[in-house]
């Protein structure tokens, strides 16, 4: 197998109960976890990022208390907080590798993560000669869109699987699924 699931961001402050939640994604992340448990064995790689952002400094200018919702956010995912945890109905016994991105600076996309072993997403997908990748997750609008743009840029095959992504705003969802599909990614359902 030569494919990898990278599911972005599927994290407490992305979902309704959290600090910038997202209409659906608690049935993202539902939908997410019955996908796994029908799929896993699909994959040569699965894996989830988390922001994990510190809680004693502005990450970069990442944190704002008066947030522009573009550059600058509210506090979130502080690592080590309920809000920095996975989503509670994602079942992540499955997932191969965990990365941690931000830690003290902006960072959206999924390669920007590491392993608590120092492992980037490039490295794991050299390492085992991954050359598709499918694309799951929150928000769809920002670090979906990253993830999916970064995974192209790095010379792969892309799927962004719809029916398993919620994004901020309409309108800026389907401008991501139009720029990543523009890109050369194929935007599809797990379904297809």
């Amino acid at each position: 197998m030569t494919r990898a699931l990278f599911i972005v961001d599927v994290q407490n402050d992305f979902t309704e109960r959290g600090a910038l939640g997202v209409e659906g994604g608690d049935a993202v992340a539902a939908r997410i976890s019955h996908y796994l448990a029908e799929h896993a064995d699909d994959y040569a790689l699965i894996v989830a990022s988390r922001d994990w952002h510190h809680g004693d400094d502005d990450n970069g200018g990442h944190f704002s208390d008066a947030p522009d919702f573009v550059d600058t956010w509210p506090v979130h995912c502080v690592g080590g907080t309920f809000g920095a945890d996975y989503d509670e109905v994602f079942d992540t016994s499955r997932v191969t590798h965990h990365l941690k991105k931000g830690q003290g600076e902006p960072a959206y996309s999924l390669f920007e993560g590491i392993t608590d072993d120092g492992e980037t997403a490039a490295h794991l997908l050299e390492s085992h000669g991954i050359r598709d990748i499918d694309v799951v997750g929150i928000a769809t609008d920002y670090c979906v869109r990253a993830s999916a743009l970064d995974a192209l840029g790095a010379g792969r095959r892309v799927r962004v699987l719809t029916d398993l992504v919620a994004g901020v705003h309409p309108d800026s969802s389907a401008a991501a699924l139009t720029e990543i599909a523009a890109a050369g990614a194929d935007v599809t359902t797990s379904r297809a």
